[in-house]
Protein backbone atom coordinates (compact mmCIF):
# COMPACT_ATOMS: atom_id res chain seq x y z
CA UNK A 1 0.00 0.00 0.00
CA UNK A 2 1.14 3.69 -1.02
CA UNK A 3 2.21 5.34 2.18
CA UNK A 4 -0.48 8.28 0.72
CA UNK A 5 -3.13 6.39 1.94
CA UNK A 6 -2.08 6.85 5.27
CA UNK A 7 -2.28 10.98 5.71
CA UNK A 8 -5.32 11.70 6.18
CA UNK A 9 -6.93 15.87 6.26
CA UNK A 10 -7.77 17.87 9.19
CA UNK A 11 -10.34 19.93 8.14
CA UNK A 12 -10.38 22.06 12.09
CA UNK A 13 -6.35 22.82 12.05
CA UNK A 14 -6.31 24.90 8.55
CA UNK A 15 -4.97 22.33 7.12
CA UNK A 16 -2.78 23.38 4.19
CA UNK A 17 -3.68 20.40 2.01
CA UNK A 18 -7.75 20.98 1.37
CA UNK A 19 -8.34 17.84 0.05
CA UNK A 20 -6.32 14.78 -2.13
CA UNK A 21 -7.79 14.11 -5.54
CA UNK A 22 -8.44 10.34 -6.44
CA UNK A 23 -7.63 8.47 -9.54
CA UNK A 24 -11.59 8.89 -9.59
CA UNK A 25 -11.26 12.54 -9.46
CA UNK A 26 -9.48 13.24 -12.41
CA UNK A 27 -11.15 10.74 -14.51
CA UNK A 28 -14.18 12.33 -13.91
CA UNK A 29 -12.99 16.04 -14.96
CA UNK A 30 -10.98 13.86 -18.20
CA UNK A 31 -14.33 12.58 -19.54
CA UNK A 32 -16.13 16.13 -19.09
CA UNK A 33 -13.05 17.73 -21.05
CA UNK A 34 -13.29 15.03 -23.70
CA UNK A 35 -17.01 15.60 -23.84
CA UNK A 36 -16.37 19.41 -24.88
CA UNK A 37 -13.50 17.96 -27.07
CA UNK A 38 -10.94 19.34 -25.04
CA UNK A 39 -8.86 16.55 -26.04
CA UNK A 40 -5.27 18.00 -24.57
CA UNK A 41 -7.10 18.82 -21.26
CA UNK A 42 -8.76 15.41 -21.15
CA UNK A 43 -5.40 14.17 -21.86
CA UNK A 44 -3.80 16.07 -19.14
CA UNK A 45 -6.54 14.49 -16.34
CA UNK A 46 -6.60 11.14 -17.47
CA UNK A 47 -2.50 10.90 -17.56
CA UNK A 48 -3.49 12.05 -13.72
CA UNK A 49 -5.69 9.39 -13.04
CA UNK A 50 -3.72 6.96 -14.25
CA UNK A 51 -0.76 7.95 -12.41
CA UNK A 52 -3.02 7.90 -8.49
CA UNK A 53 -5.10 4.60 -9.71
CA UNK A 54 -2.71 2.51 -12.57
CA UNK A 55 -4.16 -0.48 -11.74
CA UNK A 56 -7.70 0.69 -13.37
CA UNK A 57 -7.77 -0.60 -16.61
CA UNK A 58 -11.10 1.45 -17.30
CA UNK A 59 -9.03 4.82 -16.95
CA UNK A 60 -6.17 3.86 -19.22
CA UNK A 61 -8.82 2.67 -21.84
CA UNK A 62 -9.91 6.20 -21.77
CA UNK A 63 -6.57 7.69 -22.04
CA UNK A 64 -5.62 5.29 -25.01
CA UNK A 65 -9.16 6.58 -26.81
CA UNK A 66 -7.92 10.28 -26.31
CA UNK A 67 -4.52 9.73 -27.77
CA UNK A 68 -6.06 7.95 -30.66
CA UNK A 69 -8.08 11.10 -31.04
CA UNK A 70 -4.62 12.84 -30.87
CA UNK A 71 -3.13 11.08 -33.57
CA UNK A 72 -0.83 9.68 -31.33
CA UNK A 73 -1.27 6.12 -32.31
CA UNK A 74 1.19 3.98 -31.09
CA UNK A 75 1.14 6.06 -27.40
CA UNK A 76 -2.27 4.54 -27.64
CA UNK A 77 -1.04 0.76 -28.73
CA UNK A 78 1.22 1.02 -25.96
CA UNK A 79 -1.67 1.75 -23.23
CA UNK A 80 -3.96 -1.06 -25.13
CA UNK A 81 -1.82 -3.58 -24.47
CA UNK A 82 -0.78 -3.03 -20.82
CA UNK A 83 -4.08 -3.24 -20.15
CA UNK A 84 -4.54 -6.77 -22.04
CA UNK A 85 -1.31 -8.29 -21.01
CA UNK A 86 -0.87 -6.57 -17.70
CA UNK A 87 -4.05 -5.70 -16.14
CA UNK A 88 -7.39 -7.24 -17.68
CA UNK A 89 -7.19 -9.20 -20.80
CA UNK A 90 -11.33 -9.52 -21.15
CA UNK A 91 -11.69 -6.19 -22.33
CA UNK A 92 -12.71 -6.77 -25.30
CA UNK A 93 -12.73 -3.11 -26.52
CA UNK A 94 -9.34 -2.76 -26.76
CA UNK A 95 -9.07 -5.64 -29.33
CA UNK A 96 -11.43 -3.30 -31.48
CA UNK A 97 -9.38 0.35 -30.38
CA UNK A 98 -5.68 -1.70 -31.58
CA UNK A 99 -7.29 -2.83 -35.09
CA UNK A 100 -8.29 0.34 -35.65
CA UNK A 101 -5.07 2.19 -34.70
CA UNK A 102 -2.67 -0.34 -36.68
CA UNK A 103 -4.99 0.15 -39.52
CA UNK A 104 -3.98 3.85 -39.22
CA UNK A 105 -0.94 2.92 -39.15
CA UNK A 106 -0.88 0.99 -42.33
CA UNK A 107 0.07 -2.26 -39.92
CA UNK A 108 -2.90 -4.22 -41.79
CA UNK A 109 -2.08 -7.73 -40.12
CA UNK A 110 -2.19 -6.70 -37.11
CA UNK A 111 -4.99 -4.82 -37.25
CA UNK A 112 -6.38 -7.60 -39.24
CA UNK A 113 -6.01 -9.72 -36.36
CA UNK A 114 -7.06 -7.62 -33.30
CA UNK A 115 -10.23 -7.46 -35.39
CA UNK A 116 -10.55 -10.97 -35.44
CA UNK A 117 -9.99 -11.18 -31.83
CA UNK A 118 -12.85 -8.57 -31.05
CA UNK A 119 -15.25 -10.18 -32.79
CA UNK A 120 -14.04 -13.63 -31.27
CA UNK A 121 -14.87 -12.23 -27.77
CA UNK A 122 -17.91 -10.10 -28.07
CA UNK A 123 -19.57 -10.83 -31.59
CA UNK A 124 -22.49 -8.34 -31.00
CA UNK A 125 -20.68 -5.77 -29.06
CA UNK A 126 -20.78 -1.94 -29.48
CA UNK A 127 -17.99 -2.05 -32.01
CA UNK A 128 -19.04 -5.14 -33.92
CA UNK A 129 -20.52 -3.21 -37.00
CA UNK A 130 -17.36 -1.47 -37.30
CA UNK A 131 -14.97 -4.22 -36.54
CA UNK A 132 -16.54 -6.23 -39.24
CA UNK A 133 -16.19 -3.33 -41.66
CA UNK A 134 -12.88 -3.04 -40.69
CA UNK A 135 -12.16 -6.65 -41.92
CA UNK A 136 -13.82 -6.39 -45.20
CA UNK A 137 -11.84 -3.12 -46.15
CA UNK A 138 -8.61 -4.77 -45.35
CA UNK A 139 -9.43 -7.80 -47.32
CA UNK A 140 -10.57 -5.84 -50.13
CA UNK A 141 -7.07 -3.91 -49.77
CA UNK A 142 -4.99 -7.15 -50.05
CA UNK A 143 -4.74 -9.76 -52.18
CA UNK A 144 -2.30 -12.15 -49.93
CA UNK A 145 -3.73 -14.75 -47.05
CA UNK A 146 -3.00 -12.98 -43.34
CA UNK A 147 -0.79 -15.75 -42.71
CA UNK A 148 1.19 -15.59 -45.22
CA UNK A 149 1.88 -11.86 -45.30
CA UNK A 150 6.06 -11.43 -44.80
CA UNK A 151 7.49 -11.10 -41.17
CA UNK A 152 7.66 -7.46 -42.05
CA UNK A 153 4.47 -6.66 -39.95
CA UNK A 154 5.76 -8.14 -37.12
CA UNK A 155 9.30 -6.31 -37.27
CA UNK A 156 6.98 -3.05 -37.20
CA UNK A 157 5.05 -3.85 -34.42
CA UNK A 158 7.81 -4.89 -32.36
CA UNK A 159 10.29 -2.09 -33.57
CA UNK A 160 6.70 0.32 -32.59
CA UNK A 161 6.33 -0.84 -29.13
CA UNK A 162 10.16 -0.90 -28.44
CA UNK A 163 10.51 2.38 -29.55
CA UNK A 164 7.25 3.77 -27.24
CA UNK A 165 8.98 2.05 -24.23
CA UNK A 166 12.67 3.76 -24.31
CA UNK A 167 10.38 7.16 -25.27
CA UNK A 168 8.57 6.27 -21.84
CA UNK A 169 11.35 5.10 -19.86
CA UNK A 170 10.23 2.01 -19.18
CA UNK A 171 13.70 1.13 -20.29
CA UNK A 172 13.63 -2.62 -18.73
CA UNK A 173 10.83 -3.53 -20.53
CA UNK A 174 12.43 -1.66 -23.31
CA UNK A 175 15.58 -4.49 -22.94
CA UNK A 176 13.36 -7.71 -22.58
CA UNK A 177 11.46 -6.14 -25.97
CA UNK A 178 14.45 -5.42 -27.95
CA UNK A 179 16.18 -8.90 -26.49
CA UNK A 180 12.85 -10.41 -28.94
CA UNK A 181 13.86 -8.95 -31.63
CA UNK A 182 17.39 -9.08 -31.80
CA UNK A 183 16.79 -13.05 -31.28
CA UNK A 184 14.06 -12.56 -34.00
CA UNK A 185 15.88 -10.66 -36.60
CA UNK A 186 19.09 -10.86 -35.98
CA UNK A 187 20.37 -8.61 -39.28
CA UNK A 188 18.18 -5.65 -37.63
CA UNK A 189 20.81 -3.73 -36.62
CA UNK A 190 18.38 -0.83 -35.63
CA UNK A 191 16.92 -3.37 -32.35
CA UNK A 192 21.09 -3.99 -32.06
CA UNK A 193 21.80 -0.10 -31.41
CA UNK A 194 18.01 0.97 -29.53
CA UNK A 195 18.87 -2.51 -27.34
CA UNK A 196 22.64 -0.98 -25.92
CA UNK A 197 20.61 2.47 -25.86
CA UNK A 198 18.54 0.94 -23.63
CA UNK A 199 21.17 -0.56 -21.48
CA UNK A 200 22.75 2.55 -20.90
CA UNK A 201 20.30 4.29 -19.68
CA UNK A 202 19.94 1.58 -16.98
CA UNK A 203 23.34 2.03 -16.41
CA UNK A 204 24.78 -0.98 -17.16
CA UNK A 205 27.64 0.79 -19.78
CA UNK A 206 29.65 -2.58 -19.98
CA UNK A 207 26.43 -4.60 -21.37
CA UNK A 208 25.80 -1.14 -23.52
CA UNK A 209 29.44 -1.46 -25.07
CA UNK A 210 28.97 -5.27 -25.37
CA UNK A 211 26.19 -5.03 -27.69
CA UNK A 212 28.11 -1.83 -29.65
CA UNK A 213 31.20 -3.84 -30.00
CA UNK A 214 28.82 -6.83 -31.64
CA UNK A 215 27.56 -4.91 -34.19
CA UNK A 216 30.78 -3.24 -35.40
CA UNK A 217 32.12 -6.91 -35.17
CA UNK A 218 28.92 -8.10 -37.68
CA UNK A 219 28.48 -4.61 -39.50
CA UNK A 220 31.48 -3.20 -40.25
CA UNK A 221 30.78 1.05 -40.14
CA UNK A 222 27.27 0.88 -38.78
CA UNK A 223 26.85 4.69 -38.60
CA UNK A 224 24.62 4.66 -35.91
CA UNK A 225 26.48 2.35 -33.52
CA UNK A 226 29.17 4.47 -34.52
CA UNK A 227 27.12 7.63 -33.38
CA UNK A 228 26.01 6.09 -30.27
CA UNK A 229 29.31 4.89 -28.94
CA UNK A 230 30.34 8.51 -29.50
CA UNK A 231 28.23 9.67 -26.87
CA UNK A 232 29.03 7.02 -24.83
CA UNK A 233 32.33 8.58 -24.53
CA UNK A 234 31.14 12.19 -24.08
CA UNK A 235 29.18 10.80 -20.75
CA UNK A 236 31.73 8.83 -19.46
CA UNK A 237 34.12 11.70 -20.42
CA UNK A 238 36.77 9.58 -22.39
CA UNK A 239 37.79 12.52 -24.58
CA UNK A 240 40.75 11.07 -25.73
CA UNK A 241 39.43 7.98 -27.64
CA UNK A 242 36.11 10.33 -28.52
CA UNK A 243 38.85 13.12 -30.29
CA UNK A 244 39.70 10.50 -32.63
CA UNK A 245 35.94 8.85 -33.41
CA UNK A 246 34.82 12.36 -34.00
CA UNK A 247 37.65 12.59 -36.35
CA UNK A 248 36.19 9.39 -38.55
CA UNK A 249 32.48 10.59 -38.24
CA UNK A 250 33.77 13.77 -39.48
CA UNK A 251 35.00 11.85 -42.71
CA UNK A 252 31.67 10.34 -43.28
CA UNK A 253 29.10 11.26 -45.92
CA UNK A 254 26.03 9.70 -45.12
CA UNK A 255 23.66 9.54 -48.01
CA UNK A 256 20.10 8.70 -46.21
CA UNK A 257 17.99 11.89 -44.49
CA UNK A 258 18.07 9.22 -41.18
CA UNK A 259 21.86 8.82 -41.52
CA UNK A 260 22.15 12.58 -41.98
CA UNK A 261 19.74 13.31 -39.44
CA UNK A 262 21.50 10.69 -37.14
CA UNK A 263 25.32 12.11 -37.15
CA UNK A 264 23.85 16.02 -37.22
CA UNK A 265 22.40 15.39 -33.59
CA UNK A 266 25.24 13.36 -32.05
CA UNK A 267 27.52 15.82 -33.42
CA UNK A 268 25.39 18.22 -31.41
CA UNK A 269 25.00 15.83 -28.49
CA UNK A 270 28.60 16.12 -28.21
CA UNK A 271 29.37 19.76 -27.94
CA UNK A 272 30.61 19.56 -32.10
CA UNK A 273 28.22 22.40 -32.88
CA UNK A 274 30.11 23.27 -36.75
CA UNK A 275 30.19 19.96 -37.65
CA UNK A 276 26.13 19.93 -36.33
CA UNK A 277 25.14 22.90 -38.14
CA UNK A 278 26.48 21.30 -41.38
CA UNK A 279 24.47 18.54 -41.76
CA UNK A 280 20.87 19.26 -39.94
CA UNK A 281 21.28 22.83 -41.92
CA UNK A 282 21.40 20.79 -45.28
CA UNK A 283 18.37 18.93 -44.04
CA UNK A 284 16.80 22.22 -43.73
CA UNK A 285 17.43 23.64 -46.65
CA UNK A 286 16.42 19.83 -48.27
CA UNK A 287 13.04 20.63 -46.91
CA UNK A 288 13.28 17.94 -44.31
CA UNK A 289 10.35 17.87 -41.93
CA UNK A 290 11.69 16.12 -39.20
CA UNK A 291 10.85 15.63 -35.80
CA UNK A 292 10.70 18.29 -32.41
CA UNK A 293 14.20 17.05 -31.76
CA UNK A 294 15.24 18.12 -34.98
CA UNK A 295 14.32 21.53 -34.98
CA UNK A 296 15.88 21.80 -31.41
CA UNK A 297 18.89 20.44 -32.52
CA UNK A 298 19.53 22.96 -35.74
CA UNK A 299 18.45 25.59 -32.94
CA UNK A 300 21.26 25.09 -30.90
CA UNK A 301 24.09 24.36 -33.21
CA UNK A 302 22.79 27.22 -35.32
CA UNK A 303 23.08 29.57 -31.91
CA UNK A 304 26.54 28.08 -30.95
CA UNK A 305 28.02 28.63 -34.47
CA UNK A 306 27.35 32.48 -34.55
CA UNK A 307 23.92 32.56 -37.12
CA UNK A 308 21.79 34.05 -34.45
CA UNK A 309 19.08 34.75 -36.48
CA UNK A 310 18.47 31.08 -37.98
CA UNK A 311 18.43 29.67 -34.75
CA UNK A 312 15.44 32.26 -33.77
CA UNK A 313 13.58 31.52 -36.65
CA UNK A 314 13.94 27.40 -36.06
CA UNK A 315 13.21 27.95 -32.43
CA UNK A 316 9.52 28.78 -33.69
CA UNK A 317 8.97 25.85 -35.31
CA UNK A 318 9.94 24.21 -32.13
CA UNK A 319 7.43 26.14 -29.56
CA UNK A 320 5.20 24.91 -32.55
CA UNK A 321 5.64 21.69 -32.02
CA UNK A 322 6.64 21.60 -28.06
CA UNK A 323 5.72 24.48 -26.49
CA UNK A 324 6.72 23.00 -22.94
CA UNK A 325 10.17 23.80 -24.06
CA UNK A 326 9.69 27.59 -23.70
CA UNK A 327 12.96 28.55 -21.75
CA UNK A 328 15.35 25.92 -23.33
CA UNK A 329 16.46 28.83 -25.48
CA UNK A 330 19.69 27.82 -26.51
CA UNK A 331 20.31 32.14 -25.85
CA UNK A 332 19.38 31.40 -22.78
CA UNK A 333 21.77 28.81 -21.79
CA UNK A 334 24.58 30.68 -20.87
CA UNK A 335 22.97 33.17 -18.68
CA UNK A 336 21.12 30.01 -17.43
CA UNK A 337 24.31 27.83 -16.53
CA UNK A 338 25.91 31.35 -15.53
CA UNK A 339 23.22 32.24 -12.76
CA UNK A 340 22.26 28.37 -12.49
CA UNK A 341 18.43 26.97 -12.58
CA UNK A 342 17.39 28.12 -9.70
CA UNK A 343 17.59 31.56 -10.52
CA UNK A 344 16.21 31.41 -14.12
CA UNK A 345 12.44 31.27 -13.63
CA UNK A 346 11.17 29.64 -16.86
CA UNK A 347 13.37 26.76 -16.17
CA UNK A 348 12.17 26.66 -12.52
CA UNK A 349 8.49 26.61 -13.84
CA UNK A 350 8.82 24.15 -16.51
CA UNK A 351 10.09 21.64 -13.42
CA UNK A 352 7.04 22.41 -11.45
CA UNK A 353 4.69 21.76 -14.27
CA UNK A 354 6.07 18.43 -15.28
CA UNK A 355 4.33 15.12 -15.46
CA UNK A 356 7.18 13.14 -13.61
CA UNK A 357 7.00 13.84 -9.41
CA UNK A 358 10.70 13.75 -8.76
CA UNK A 359 10.93 16.81 -11.03
CA UNK A 360 8.19 18.63 -9.72
CA UNK A 361 9.99 18.07 -6.34
CA UNK A 362 12.95 19.34 -7.78
CA UNK A 363 11.62 22.23 -9.13
CA UNK A 364 10.19 23.21 -5.40
CA UNK A 365 13.65 22.91 -3.91
CA UNK A 366 14.74 25.24 -6.80
CA UNK A 367 12.05 27.77 -5.84
CA UNK A 368 13.57 27.44 -1.90
CA UNK A 369 16.81 28.39 -2.98
CA UNK A 370 15.56 31.47 -5.73
CA UNK A 371 15.79 34.92 -4.80
CA UNK A 372 12.38 36.22 -5.94
CA UNK A 373 9.56 33.55 -5.41
CA UNK A 374 7.00 35.80 -6.05
CA UNK A 375 8.71 36.39 -9.78
CA UNK A 376 8.24 33.17 -10.03
CA UNK A 377 4.82 32.55 -8.02
CA UNK A 378 3.26 35.19 -10.38
CA UNK A 379 4.58 33.82 -13.40
CA UNK A 380 1.52 33.17 -15.96
CA UNK A 381 2.65 29.14 -16.32
CA UNK A 382 2.98 28.67 -12.72
CA UNK A 383 1.77 25.18 -11.60
CA UNK A 384 -1.67 24.80 -10.79
CA UNK A 385 -1.56 23.53 -6.90
CA UNK A 386 -4.68 21.43 -6.47
CA UNK A 387 -2.90 19.24 -9.22
CA UNK A 388 0.57 18.15 -6.83
CA UNK A 389 -0.25 15.45 -4.66
CA UNK A 390 0.11 15.40 -0.99
CA UNK A 391 3.81 14.94 -0.73
CA UNK A 392 4.04 18.05 -3.23
CA UNK A 393 1.67 20.17 -1.37
CA UNK A 394 2.87 20.02 1.73
CA UNK A 395 7.03 20.48 0.69
CA UNK A 396 5.81 23.61 -1.01
CA UNK A 397 4.07 24.98 2.06
CA UNK A 398 6.97 24.26 3.91
CA UNK A 399 9.38 26.35 1.51
CA UNK A 400 6.51 29.09 0.99
CA UNK A 401 6.93 29.26 5.23
CA UNK A 402 3.08 28.77 5.37
CA UNK A 403 1.96 26.75 8.64
CA UNK A 404 1.90 23.35 8.42
CA UNK A 405 0.27 20.30 10.98
CA UNK A 406 3.69 19.22 12.28
CA UNK A 407 2.52 15.33 12.25
CA UNK A 408 1.63 15.63 8.56
CA UNK A 409 4.93 17.58 8.09
CA UNK A 410 6.71 14.34 9.78
CA UNK A 411 4.82 11.59 7.49
CA UNK A 412 5.10 13.10 4.60
CA UNK A 413 9.02 13.07 5.26
CA UNK A 414 9.43 16.46 3.10
CA UNK A 415 12.20 17.72 5.47
CA UNK A 416 14.67 14.53 4.97
CA UNK A 417 14.14 15.18 1.04
CA UNK A 418 14.90 18.94 1.62
CA UNK A 419 17.85 18.51 4.04
CA UNK A 420 19.53 15.87 1.65
CA UNK A 421 19.24 18.08 -1.38
CA UNK A 422 20.85 20.90 0.71
CA UNK A 423 23.31 18.51 1.33
CA UNK A 424 24.19 18.20 -1.98
CA UNK A 425 24.21 21.50 -3.03
CA UNK A 426 26.89 22.71 -0.55
CA UNK A 427 28.89 20.69 -3.23
CA UNK A 428 27.31 21.41 -6.27
CA UNK A 429 26.28 24.86 -6.79
CA UNK A 430 25.13 27.07 -8.71
CA UNK A 431 22.98 24.03 -10.46
CA UNK A 432 23.47 23.67 -14.36
CA UNK A 433 23.08 20.85 -16.27
CA UNK A 434 25.44 17.90 -14.39
CA UNK A 435 23.98 19.07 -10.92
CA UNK A 436 20.49 18.89 -11.91
CA UNK A 437 21.04 15.24 -13.09
CA UNK A 438 22.86 14.48 -9.72
CA UNK A 439 19.89 16.06 -7.55
CA UNK A 440 17.19 14.97 -10.21
CA UNK A 441 18.54 11.25 -9.06
CA UNK A 442 18.32 12.33 -5.76
CA UNK A 443 14.46 13.04 -6.00
CA UNK A 444 13.84 9.97 -8.10
CA UNK A 445 15.46 8.49 -4.69
CA UNK A 446 13.16 10.29 -2.40
CA UNK A 447 10.27 9.35 -4.52
CA UNK A 448 10.15 6.01 -4.07
CA UNK A 449 11.14 6.23 -0.56
CA UNK A 450 7.35 7.36 -0.23
CA UNK A 451 6.08 4.39 -1.35
CA UNK A 452 8.05 1.77 0.94
CA UNK A 453 8.75 1.30 4.87
CA UNK A 454 12.34 2.62 4.79
CA UNK A 455 14.06 3.25 7.83
CA UNK A 456 16.90 5.20 6.25
CA UNK A 457 17.01 8.53 8.01
CA UNK A 458 20.99 10.20 7.77
CA UNK A 459 20.83 12.49 5.21
CA UNK A 460 24.39 13.11 5.13
CA UNK A 461 24.64 8.92 4.16
CA UNK A 462 21.62 9.45 1.39
CA UNK A 463 23.73 12.52 -0.26
CA UNK A 464 26.78 10.26 -0.12
CA UNK A 465 24.73 7.46 -1.16
CA UNK A 466 23.58 9.39 -4.10
CA UNK A 467 26.32 11.12 -5.51
CA UNK A 468 28.14 7.41 -5.80
CA UNK A 469 25.55 6.15 -7.64
CA UNK A 470 25.34 9.15 -9.79
CA UNK A 471 29.25 9.16 -10.47
CA UNK A 472 28.70 5.17 -11.30
CA UNK A 473 26.59 5.57 -13.96
CA UNK A 474 28.57 8.55 -15.50
CA UNK A 475 31.55 6.21 -15.67
CA UNK A 476 33.62 8.26 -13.13
CA UNK A 477 36.05 6.66 -10.96
CA UNK A 478 35.22 7.25 -6.94
CA UNK A 479 35.09 5.89 -3.78
CA UNK A 480 32.79 5.18 -1.21
CA UNK A 481 35.75 6.04 1.55
CA UNK A 482 36.55 9.67 -0.45
CA UNK A 483 32.51 10.37 -0.35
CA UNK A 484 32.07 9.40 3.36
CA UNK A 485 34.90 11.57 4.07
CA UNK A 486 33.40 14.48 1.89
CA UNK A 487 29.80 14.53 3.68
CA UNK A 488 31.45 13.94 7.12
CA UNK A 489 29.66 10.25 7.72
CA UNK A 490 30.88 6.65 8.49
CA UNK A 491 32.19 4.52 5.57
CA UNK A 492 30.20 1.78 6.52
CA UNK A 493 27.22 3.52 6.57
CA UNK A 494 27.83 4.58 3.13
CA UNK A 495 28.17 1.57 2.11
CA UNK A 496 24.96 0.12 3.57
CA UNK A 497 22.87 2.97 2.28
CA UNK A 498 24.14 2.16 -1.21
CA UNK A 499 23.24 -1.38 -0.85
CA UNK A 500 19.81 -0.57 -0.14
CA UNK A 501 18.81 2.16 -2.47
CA UNK A 502 20.16 -0.32 -5.22
CA UNK A 503 18.45 -3.00 -4.13
CA UNK A 504 15.07 -1.74 -3.22
CA UNK A 505 15.13 2.17 -5.10
CA UNK A 506 16.30 1.90 -7.83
Amino acid sequence: MRKDSKIREEKDKGQVVSFLPTGEYYYTKGLKALRKRELQKAKKYLSRAVDLDPLEPMIACQLAVVETELGNFEQSNGLLHFILDDLDPLISECHYFLANNYAHLGMFKEAFKHAKEYLEQDEKGEFSEDAEDLLELISLDSDDPFDLLSEQDDLITMQEEARYLLEGGSFEKAVERLDEMVEKFPDFWSAHNNLALAHFYLGDIEKAHQVLEEVLEKNPGNLHALCNLAVFMYYEKKYGMLKELVNVLRKIHPMTLDQQFKLGVTFALIGQFEDAYRWLKKLYKNGYDGEPSFYYWLSHSAYFTGHHETAKAVWKQVLKLSPEKEGQEPWNEKERTKEGFEHHVPSLVKRLNSEHEEERFFGIFLLSLTDDQKKVMSHADFCDIDTLNVHEKVYMADVLGMPIDPKLKEETRVELGHETALQLYKHFKPIGNDEAGLLMMWFSIFNEMLHIETKLKNKKALAASTEYIWRKFRGEKTSQTKLAEKYDVSASTVGKYIKYIREHLL
